[in-house]
């Protein structure tokens, strides 16, 4: 059942699933909870309580939000933690990787571990051979770049197919049901807004975390050139001892719709490790 929770911003939608820990999924950039519709029925059968957010902006969140930093999201994610009560484990992907980051060193006393999906976690420098050297790479950054400088429909559209390169089942309906949704001026102005936003935010916020993280990687993601090394850089950041990295083969920048057994064969074993159990049992 769909739920808001009203912070002095705006309103944030979320649904609750299941009984037991707690797990609070974030989606990235133009996406909405829908994102995670093969993830939540596996986690609520493996013994976890599941609250999928629209962050701000997006799904059925409200749009008439002054910023949309990682720290912003950061922000309402740890509102959701501390309103159904902690603590949980955080999985951002994306965008919402990075607030994941800022959310565990912000609340220490709610977030337990947080899981990050193809994260944009740290200040991204431009590596001109990179994207000569590869192609999906160049062609990836180019549609971005239309999404930024132009809010363009058809470059977002254009970079989920290559961004997707492992097309779920269902990705017919779910690529018409993006465009219908940013078809709306206030929900494509978000996507824009996102696109010019800084990961150095979360990436000076990395020596701080406490909590143990997971950070997984699709070896075909066109947002880096080398998505295994961005991962790496990632967990350097971190204090010892505290990340571990997944490389999924053939997955892009969305392994939990492209590839979501693998997904879940790495996350419910990292919640069994990072939960306490409150009834349920463990997949």
């Amino acid at each position: 059942m769909l739920e808001h929770l009203r912070t002095d911003e705006g309103t944030i939608a979320y649904d609750v699933s299941g009984d037991g820990p707690l797990v609070v999924l974030a989606h990235g950039m133009g996406d909405s909870r829908h994102a995670y519709r093969f993830i939540v029925p596996e986690l609520v059968a493996a013994g976890y309580r599941v609250a999928n957010v629209d962050i701000r902006g997006c799904g059925d969140s409200s749009t008439d939000w002054t910023s949309y930093q990682r720290a912003d999201i950061a922000r309402d994610l740890v509102a959701v933690v501390r309103h159904l009560g902690g603590p949980a484990v955080i999985v951002g992907q994306s965008i919402s990787g990075g607030a994941a980051t800022i959310a565990a060193a912000d609340a220490p006393d709610v977030v337990a571990g947080i899981v990050e999906l193809a994260p944009f976690t740290r200040k991204q420098a431009l590596d001109l051979g990179s994207l000569l050297r590869n192609r999906r790479h160049r062609t990836g950054t180019f549609q971005l770049a239309k999404v930024m400088a132009s809010g363009s429909l058809a470059g977002w559209l254009a970079y989920l197919d290559i961004a997707v390169p492992t097309k779920p089942v269902d990705w017919t309906e779910e690529r018409a049901r993006i465009e219908s949704t940013l078809r709306q001026p206030e929900r494509m102005a978000v996507l824009r807004a996102m696109t010019k936003t800084s990961p150095a935010d979360a990436g000076a916020r990395l020596p701080d975390v406490r909590c143990p993280v997971l950070v997984i990687e699709g070896s075909d993601d066109p947002d880096w050139a080398v998505p295994r090394a961005e991962g790496e850089r990632v967990l350097a950041d971190l204090p010892d001892g505290l990340g571990e990295l997944a490389v999924i083969d053939g997955a892009g920048h969305y392994p939990h719709t492209e590839t979501p057994t693998d997904v879940l064969a790495l996350v419910i074993p990292f919640l069994g490790r990072t939960l306490a159990p409150v009834g349920g049992h463990r997949g």
